[in-house]
């Protein structure tokens, strides 16, 4: 290819993907009077830089930026050995992923990453800083105990104790209604998910919504695809639920049979399950029906004793996001034994738990799930696990400490201002825009 055409090919991929950031890009390009920015250098890719989205580009708002920097290209992010034509993605992010290898520690690695590590870093300060009260101490004792690895261990199956008893008292599945709300209140995703939404058909009312549950496996197609790597990995995952079964005491052959259940169980909810293609339509989970109805497509499970264990609020209407899952699962609970539901139930508790038990739990479960099945070679440092385990269990306590802490009064008022300023170059570009009509235009900025 010639130089020329090389060049002029470069020209018009940078054209191209100039042309989503050119509202941003106008903020910098008005004069002051018509539109504010922030004047202070670096100051808006500082706090804009969140929404980042491709590598390549930062939406650059300074006014006294220079020329390269206003156009929101980030030269060092783009591979100019790559025709942009040929490949745009390796072209306008090559250079970013060349000098940003994949942590060891890490799934995977992005701008999206770098925010969370920094929102990360804030949050450990919260969460180790001394004398907190209220919310923030609900949030930095549970924190603490979790960082807390000699406890830990020395604890053993102390966590975990009177649940795994719980379970093995459970003689006849009418009992089981109660005992997996209370399975549900602690977190273990058994059989299904229970929960309030919004009736999409009446946004002023919450109604109560079942739906499947999360299986053990990341998808559906893993325990039904026959090529050699679905085998291959469905006899590790057959492994790892005995490796972690015998770890919490089980012999050898109960640990196996625990395993051989566990995957037949999962099976057949996975052969019910919704694909994730079809649950993509909303009207493919969207199935409300009365508490009787729901009880006389699932007469094996008695939906009044959960509701009741769970401390719901009464209800009549409820979301049944996917009928005929939950009427494979009644069936599922009548045909198996009692020996092999408390096995499933064993491994959904010892699963959802393995980051709080003794290490050999937490390095089991990391070898297959993030290890096996993701690539990710080392684990998370113990702080950012606990961090992420505090943020799912206390998010509200903790997300209203984070607030304090990072987004101050002044943000938010600078958040506002940004989100008016974007508005008003809309406006002036919408309004210079020839080719639109002026019914048009006042749609738009209606």
């Amino acid at each position: 290819m010639e130089e020329g055409e090389s060049v002029r090919r470069q020209l018009f991929a940078l054209t191209f993907v100039a042309l989503p950031l050119a509202v941003a890009l106008g903020a910098a390009q008005r004069p002051t009077a018509d539109l504010k920015v922030p004047t202070t250098p670096g100051a808006a890719r500082s706090k804009i830089r969140t929404t980042e989205v491709v590598p390549a580009f930062r939406p650059a708002l300074d006014a006294q930026a220079s020329a390269s920097a206003a156009s929101g290209v980030e030269p060092g992010a783009i591979d100019h050995r790559t025709d942009p034509c040929t490949d745009f993605y390796q072209f306008a992010c090559g250079g970013w992923i060349a000098k940003n290898p994949l942590p060891a520690d890490r799934r995977s690695w992005g701008r999206f990453q770098e925010v969370q590590d920094r929102n990360f870093t804030i949050l450990r300060r919260i969460l180790e800083a001394p004398g907190a009260g209220g919310d923030r101490k609900k949030a930095a004792d549970y924190y603490a105990a979790c960082m807390d690895e000699t406890r830990i261990e020395s604890n053993g199956l102390a966590f975990v104790g009177p649940d795994l008893a719980t379970i093995d008292a459970l003689t006849n599945p009418d009992d089981l209604p109660v005992l997996l709300a209370h399975l549900h209140a602690y977190g273990v995703p058994a059989f299904f998910r229970f929960s309030s939404r919004t009736d999409l058909r009446d946004a002023t009312r919450e109604m109560a919504d079942v739906d499947q549950a999360a299986l053990g496996l990341p998808d559906r197609d893993y325990y039904l695809k026959t090529d050699a790597r679905s085998v291959e990995l469905r006899g590790k995952y057959m492994a790892h639920v005995e490796r972690l079964s015998g770890l919490a005491g089980a012999p050898p052959d109960t640990a196996a049979a625990d395993a051989k259940a566990v995957m037949e169980i999962e099976t057949a909810l996975a052969n019910a399950a919704l694909d994730r293609v079809k649950r993509r339509d909303p009207a493919m989970t969207e199935h409300p029906m009365t508490l009787t109805d729901l009880q006389a497509i699932t007469p094996n499970f008695g939906w009044r004793k959960y509701a009741a264990a769970a401390e719901a609020p009464r209800f009549q209407a409820v979301n049944v996001a996917v009928p005929d899952y939950l009427k494979a699962l009644d069936q599922l609970i009548a045909a198996t034994s009692v020996g092999d539901l408390k096995a499933y139930l064993r491994w959904q508790l010892l699963h959802a738990s393995a980051d709080l038990l003794p290490r050999a739990f937490a390095d089991a479960d990391f070898d297959f799930f993030s290890r096996t099945l993701a690539g990710q070679q080392d684990r998370p440092p113990r702080w950012r696990q606990c961090v992420t385990e505090t943020d799912a269990r206390l998010g509200e306590a903790l997300g209203k400490a984070f607030v304090e802490e990072a987004f101050g009064p002044q943000a938010k008022a600078d958040m506002l201002q940004m989100v008016q300023d974007i508005k008003g170059a809309m406006r002036q570009d919408i309004d210079a825009a020839p080719w639109m009509s002026g019914g048009t235009k006042k749609a738009a900025m209606a």
